[in-house]
């Protein structure tokens, strides 16, 4: 019976450890999506796109939307 409790209690232990590691890694990768998105905004600033007026932004939004960014890439680099 000892054994079993001592067991029961080592389980628990392990699955709390899982919830902290699982907790962990979940804060990880949110300042990670955090910091790529900084990066994209930074990469915005330094092409000009935010200096357009919003309008314009946003029609320009709109259409690489409607074309997709691949398409969008392929007629760029043409």
């Amino acid at each position: 019976m000892n054994h079993e409790v001592r067991m029961a209690r080592t389980l628990e232990q392990e699955r709390a450890a899982l919830a902290q590691d699982e907790q962990r890694l979940a804060d990880r990768r949110k300042q990670l999506e955090d910091r790529e998105r900084e990066e994209a905004i930074r990469a915005c600033e330094r092409s000009g796109l935010l200096k357009l007026d919003p309008r314009r932004l946003e029609s320009l939004a709109k259409r690489i939307r409607t074309l997709g960014l691949d398409e969008v890439e392929k007629r760029l680099t043409a």
